[in-house]
């Protein structure tokens, strides 16, 4: 959900000077107290599941707790999705205010991706995808320019994944929303493959190997810490990376333009994945939580990763100017791991072949272990244990 709300402060507030450390929890972000208040409302939410019966569904309960809701209904085996973009769009505002550069087609990308990526977990390809656009004030709309950025990057990245747009909402929140800010958020349906079950993670096991696919960069998850970081340095987003060791492309690259470089949308590989009938296990978007992701079954198996993707110039701007660790940094950022594959033994070089065929960077990172619940990033020299991530109503 969007912290763009009106009594939120302003970067220029968000901390002290620029030798001060940073952390998620001092943007605003707890996710202690985000993840006890979702169990609570999965609990809440596990008790409907009878009702649906009366309609001739059946709801697929080992689905609660993962990023979509699986249910059957006509002989098809559905799921559903509600995801937002965060307060990313709070930076494109400020980079076009400030540097007269218009990202709004990338912010909206951004969230079909969030929730297309989310949608296709549990093996599930989209369907229709719903917009939800707020804002503090309807004059939003008058900078028709933006407006249409905005629209056109929707529609975009709905043909990128292959579904529908179906509509949405629009609410005028004044005194809720800053009237300068749109919140972003959407929600899908799509439908596991006729004569496919659903990816829940029954069948990972000791031995199956994980498939680490590269992302682009912040994505749609850390927005609230990089604005606290902008707004500790003298030129904010318009702040130049440093060069070295950059690409040609991204020499003379701004902050706010790095923090805006679009998500990768992973439908089209899960969907390739899906129609050659590689022995997937399981499925994990890498975004809240960072590489604590890994570890989102509720199963007692140890995750130990032997190699990680190379990290996104801008995620290591953001952690260096933040003070962070290693332990912070890997459970906050993606670090340049958009998606986690996971595949029975030997299957792995096949995803990385297929990843790259479609344009993707990914390598055959680590494997799944028997062992305590566990994440263990040997590069970095990381441990991860299950009480940093709990978000099944079993863990409640």
């Amino acid at each position: 959900m969007s912290e763009s709300r009106a009594n939120q402060p302003a970067e220029a507030d968000a901390g002290a000077g620029s030798g001060a450390g940073a952390s998620y929890r001092a943007a605003g972000v707890d996710y202690d107290a985000l993840d006890a208040g979702k169990r609570l409302a999965m609990a809440k939410a596990l008790s409907t599941s009878p009702l649906l019966q009366a309609r001739g569904g059946l709801a697929l309960d080992a689905s609660r707790g993962e990023p979509a809701f699986v249910f059957e209904h006509g002989g098809q085996t559905l799921a559903f999705v509600v995801e937002g973009l965060g307060t990313k769009s709070i930076i494109a505002r400020h980079v076009l205010e400030q540097q007269g550069i218009d990202r709004f087609a990338e912010v909206a990308y951004d969230t079909v991706a969030a929730i297309l990526n989310d949608l296709c977990c549990v093996g599930a390809l989209p369907l229709v995808v719903n917009a939800y656009f707020a804002t503090g004030a309807s004059e939003w709309y008058l900078q028709e320019q933006r407006s249409a950025s905005l629209l056109e990057g929707w529609r975009s990245a709905c043909a990128d994944a292959g579904c529908v747009w179906g509509g949405g909402e629009s609410p005028s929140l004044p005194g809720m929303l800053a009237e300068h800010d749109i919140e972003l958020a959407g929600a899908a349906v799509g439908a596991v493959p006729a004569g496919r079950a659903a990816i829940l993670g029954e069948r990972l096991g000791p031995g199956d190997e994980i498939v680490l696919v590269a992302s682009s960069g912040l994505h749609a998850n850390g927005a609230s810490l990089a604005r606290l970081v902008a707004g500790r340095l003298p030129d904010g987003y318009a702040t130049l990376l440093p060069s070295e060791g950059a690409s040609a492309a991204a020499a003379g690259v701004t902050l706010g333009e790095a923090l805006l470089e679009p998500s990768v949308m992973y439908v089209p590989l899960i969907a390739a994945l899906l129609e050659a009938d590689i022995d997937v296990t399981y499925l994990s978007h890498v975004t809240g939580h960072g590489l604590l992701k890994l570890m989102r079954p509720a199963k007692e198996l140890s995750y130990r990763i032997e190699r990680l993707p190379e990290v996104p110039p801008v995620l290591s701007f953001l952690v260096e100017r933040a003070g962070m660790d290693a332990q912070a940094a890997y459970s906050t950022f993606n670090m340049g791991c958009g998606y986690a594959v996971y595949c029975g033994a030997g299957s792995g070089e096949r995803i990385v072949a297929l990843a790259q065929r479609l344009g993707l960077r990914a390598l055959l990172a680590g494997r799944v272990e028997e062992g305590p619940r566990q994440v263990l990033l040997e590069p970095v020299g990381v441990r991860f244990g299950s009480e940093r991530l709990e978000l099944s109503v079993e863990q409640a």
